[in-house]
């Protein structure tokens, strides 16, 4: 298990060392207009592989599966690090995103394999524990290596973890291969990518490089729906979708994976753009950053520990979902009070509430949908649930960072006008040195659209909460399976 959970952490210590080391990276490479697709590039490439790893673990026997994952990762890592200018990075980010779709998936389905639904909040409990090696040392270790080595380790430092994991589940994990006679559905594959690359642009680009009505911002809807709906089409004839279907014929799985996408969407406020505002607003170093959303990961983490413990002893988790959305929401309206001369103690504290409401989420949603799941299906639904997490973080990642950027121009035109605004942006490298270096005036301007690109940011965050509030409230408490899966068939062909 020790294994398995580090293979799983691999993806959110990547992702949490990120946000710290991000506008370092901005600042090295330049690219500011498309720093968010940095985060992007890899949860697109993360929620179409998804499914395919948890099919694939359906069908070859997961730890096969789960150690491909890890290692395309790892090789995704060594690219990112070595990345000479954006373009590079954000295309083997989306390499690394490839194998970081099967590192959740097939954690989660090993997990439901060896253990009850009943028991497996005591494992999500020891996986709690571990959390804290990516949700707090993570943004430490990312400004760490950006202040005082290099940005590029915070990909290099991916390869021992995975190679440990690697080691640890090669040796200790008995698997036989599951062979059954089926299709893997590439035209299902195909569509979803298609759809979620579409929608992820049309939440990064409208309003932002084109106007709401223009002809591509239409091009990308028209796509993104004949997409989505050729892709429901395709995966209600296939013999094996590679999202079945019928799942969400159980109410409870339905929401739960609605709950993760906002959970997904809500999370990117704080790992992606705050780090934005400590170190562009407050000028604190990058390490310190990282140090500042560490109360935010906290919330995360102890909850993760405590509700999944009493939902083991209990049974009962409906009210973890309805608490969860109403952190969220009121934890993101409590970062309107962030402004330019925020004390940065304080800033740093009112990150833990929003922490608590996106872990609570994740926690119970993930419980939920196991426990909806038949076991055949267990791969698959433990695909869904990363799935609908990543599509939340890519499309947030995506529609906020347009936003934040588009508020930034904006407040800078209207305090220092277009010919200034352009000469601050040039190059796209703005950064906590290149602000010190501004007039004071000028440096004023910077903070106050800073701060207003995160309030847009927050508001957007509030109204994500308050749906997911309103959505877990029907939510139905059904009894906690307390048996084990029942291992598929071992049958002889399969067709690609």
């Amino acid at each position: 298990m020790v294994g398995v959970i580090l293979g799983m952490i691999t993806a959110p210590l990547d992702g949490m060392m990120l946000g710290p080391a991000l506008p370092v990276i901005v600042g090295d490479l330049g690219g500011l207009e498309h720093f968010s697709w940095v985060v992007t590039a890899y949860l697109v490439a993360m929620a179409t592989s998804t499914p395919i790893w948890g099919k694939l673990g359906d069908l070859y026997g997961r730890k096969w599966a789960y150690l491909a994952a890890i290692t395309l990762f790892l090789l995704g890592s060594g690219l990112s690090g070595a990345a000479q200018n954006m373009t590079q990075l954000i295309g083997f980010r989306a390499v690394q995103g490839l194998g970081g779709g099967g590192l959740m998936v097939g954690a989660l389905a090993l997990i439901a394999e060896l253990v009850p639904p009943r028991q497996s909040g005591r494992l999500m409990g020891l996986f709690g524990a571990m959390m804290p090696v990516a949700f707090i040392a993570g943004p430490l270790l990312g400004g760490l290596f950006a202040d005082h080595l290099s940005w590029r380790w915070a990909f290099y430092i991916n390869i021992p973890l995975g190679v440990a994991a690697v080691l640890l589940i090669a040796t200790t994990i008995p698997a036989a291969p599951r062979r059954t006679k089926t299709r893997i559905d590439v035209l299902g594959v195909v569509l979803l990518a298609t759809a979620l690359v579409a929608l992820s642009l049309l939440a990064s680009w409208a309003g932002s490089q084109y106007a709401w009505i223009s002809a591509p911002i239409a091009a990308l809807a028209v796509v993104s729906l004949a997409a989505l709906a050729a892709f429901v089409a395709v995966e209600r004839r296939v013999a094996e979708p590679v999202v079945p279907l019928r799942l969400y014929g159980n109410r409870n799985f339905t929401l739960a994976q609605i709950l993760r996408l906002l959970a997904g969407a809500g999370m990117m406020v704080f790992a992606t753009f705050l780090p934005q505002y400590l170190q562009l607003a407050k000028g604190v170093s990058a390490t310190a950053s990282g140090m500042l959303i560490l109360p935010a990961m906290l919330g995360m983490v102890l909850v993760l520990i405590v509700s999944g413990q009493l939902i083991s002893r209990t049974g009962r988790y409906r009210a973890y979902p309805i608490l969860g959305g109403t952190l969220l929401a009121g934890g993101m309206l409590v970062l309107l009070a962030l402004g330019p001369d925020t004390d940065v103690a304080l800033a740093s504290a009112l990150t833990l509430f929003a922490g608590a409401g996106v872990g609570l989420l994740m926690q119970s949603t993930t419980i939920v949908t196991i426990n909806s799941a038949p076991p055949r299906d267990m791969g698959a639904a433990s695909g869904s649930v990363t799935l609908w997490h990543t599509m939340g973080a890519s499309l947030g990642a995506a529609a906020l960072g347009a936003l934040y950027t588009n508020r930034l121009h904006h407040t800078l035109d209207d305090r220092l006008g277009a010919a200034d605004t352009g000469q601050i942006l040039s190059g796209g490298k703005l950064t906590a040195s290149v602000v010190r270096q501004l007039p004071a005036a000028t440096q004023d301007a910077v903070h106050a659209a800073v701060t207003s690109g995160v309030h847009a940011i927050a508001l957007a965050g509030a109204a994500l909460g308050a749906v997911a509030f309103a959505l877990a409230w029907l939510i139905r408490e059904t009894p906690l399976r307390n048996d084990r899966p029942t291992p598929t068939p071992v049958l002889e062909k399969t067709h690609v």
